[in-house]
């Protein structure tokens, strides 16, 4: 399929979180691609505290602005049965659901160890289980049609890690093993999940630290990083073009496409007697520990500039 012919006409998607941000940017790539839109967006704040409208109707008018069709569902992702009445308004509105972006979030940051339940299961609760209640709403609907495509946000942080947000990073990645295991299990059916860990400034950037220069410094660097940097691929994944491409979580910073590394074994020792504590600390330790990955967050493992 060549570059010119990728488009969703006649493919209708939902888009989760698309009150603004990277959902906005991709909701209205999509529609500009030809597809129908349902934008999700419950309008809370950061924290996921208060409800608004008028975000998601402002993605509506760019939608229509463009010739689009868009309709909204404020129901929350991570409510079972808000899940599936977003699902059902797709059908409802447009007669199918063909694209599921997985793209609401929020952050509730802390130091691990002052980390409170009610921080780590609000955000658990949206991100992995909304992932989970959204794409389960729809899978039943992929089946029958025998096509679909599953287009989750992951981040940096769940693949690489960050300071005071191990609530997020644990959610993030259970996106990804999410994602995988959808993918084993509905891929008989041509259906697709590919993950996409974005940067890009914005509600969930905005509060990042800036008191030093350096800090600063990067901070001036994410702010060039627009949503829409991240649309691009969001498309590409959604549309027929992307049919072989399953399974893979890729990254997007700038102007640049990274395809992630999953875990897989990077060396393995053997003794045929066994092991004893003794004998690991000896052996399989020396000959393992040069192959040991870094304690790394984000910014340290990116440390070129992107522009």
């Amino acid at each position: 399929m060549s570059v010119n012919s990728i488009s969703l006409e006649g493919k209708v998607a939902l888009v989760t979180g698309a009150g603004g941000g990277i959902g906005r940017a991709v909701a209205v790539a999509m529609a500009r691609a030809g597809a129908r839109i349902v934008i999700n967006d419950l309008g809370t704040s950061l924290k996921g505290e208060g409800q608004s409208g008028s975000p998601a109707q402002e993605t509506q008018a760019l939608v229509e602005g463009l010739g689009g069709q868009a309709v909204i569902n404020t129901d929350s992702v991570s409510d079972w049965a808000g899940a599936q009445r977003m699902v059902q308004m797709a059908v409802d509105q447009f007669g199918r659901i063909d694209v599921v972006v997985n793209n609401a979030g929020i952050l509730r940051d802390a130091i691990f160890h002052k980390m409170s339940v009610d921080d780590w299961n609000s955000v658990v609760q949206v991100h992995l289980n909304g992932t989970f209640f959204v794409s389960r709403a729809a899978a039943e609907h992929f089946r029958r049609q025998a096509s679909g495509a599953y287009v989750h946000m992951t981040s940096g942080a769940g693949l690489v890690g960050t300071v005071g947000q191990a609530n997020y990073c644990a959610a993030k990645l259970g996106i990804v093993s999410l994602s995988k295991a959808i993918a084993l299990d509905m891929g008989r059916y041509n259906i697709r999940s590919n993950c996409i860990a974005p940067i890009a400034w914005g509600r969930m950037t905005d509060a990042i630290p800036s008191d030093t220069e350096e800090q600063r410094a990067r901070i001036k660097i994410l702010q060039q990083m627009t949503p829409e940097k991240n649309a691009p691929l969001a498309v590409f994944l959604a549309s027929d073009a992307a049919r072989e491409v399953n399974a893979q979580v890729f990254a997007i910073r700038m102007n640049e496409i990274f395809l992630m590394s999953q875990p897989r074994p990077l060396r393995s020792v053997h003794r045929s007697e066994g092991w004893t504590p003794e004998t690991i600390a000896q052996h399989a330790v020396p000959a393992l520990q040069p192959h040991f990955l870094s304690v790394s967050t984000s910014p340290e493992l990116y440390p070129w500039d992107p522009i």
